[in-house]
């Protein structure tokens, strides 16, 4: 007997030729045909086929006979001395299907297989012209360089003219330092002038004062 072990929807199933299976409900309309590619394990007669995980180039070939739903399951929920009491049930939705044979897609595997090395063909390929075109641009870069160096020369005589003009405008900062060191001087010394002024006026109310009071205790004693 030729059978199969079958993965669909995380479950595992035994799938026999001329069998039916229920497995959890596909999104499949009933009498489409479909290929069940997750097979796990294939037996026939003595000889057994183990897949790691999974066994190459063997499908297993199926109809949607109907969509059903399974027995009700009671759900009730309670909590001792609370008054809590919950019911509630369920059906599963499952698909029935018809095994019509257990046997190998090695035409489409093969053909998979040629559709995902070709574009591995000519991403290499790409890669190779961008390696070849980075190597041709760079060559221009380097011979380019030494014409850099020298503009770079030419350009070190107008950096030392450049350079000469602030020492001139040095030379002329003393000059104008000086002249504000002599206006502070003539300024310190209207300053000393200004305070010997206001000091003698100061020593003249001073000594007329006391002329005053002299005056005023003769007065009185007489």
């Amino acid at each position: 007997m030729k059978y199969a072990i079958v993965e669909s929807g995380g479950k595992q199933y035994k799938a026999v030729e001329g069998g039916t299976i229920e497995v959890d409900r596909l999104p499949v309309e009933a009498g489409a045909k479909i290929d069940l590619e997750r097979v796990l394990l294939v037996a026939d007669g003595d000889n057994f086929t183990v897949g790691t995980p999974t066994v190459d180039g063997v499908q297993v070939k199926a109809s949607v006979l109907a969509h059903f739903k399974g027995p009700k399951i009671i759900i009730f929920k309670y909590h001792p001395k609370k008054r809590y009491r919950v019911k509630g049930g369920h059906r599963q939705q499952y698909t029935r299907l018809l095994i019509e044979q257990i046997g190998k897609a090695a035409a489409k595997k093969a053909a998979k297989a040629a559709k995902a090395e070709t574009p591995k063909k000519v991403d290499a390929e790409t890669k190779a012209e961008k390696v070849a075109k980075a190597a041709k641009a760079s060559a221009p870069a380097k011979a380019k360089k030494p014409a850099a160096k020298k503009t770079a020369e030419t350009a070190k005589p107008a950096k030392s003219t450049a350079a000469k003009k602030p020492a001139r405008a040095k030379s002329t900062k003393p000059a104008a330092a000086k002249k504000k060191t002599t206006k502070t001087a003539a300024a310190k010394k209207s300053t000393k002038s200004t305070k010997s002024t206001t000091a003698a006026k100061s020593s003249k109310a001073s000594t007329k004062k006391t002329s005053t009071t002299s005056k005023t205790k003769k007065s009185t004693k007489k």
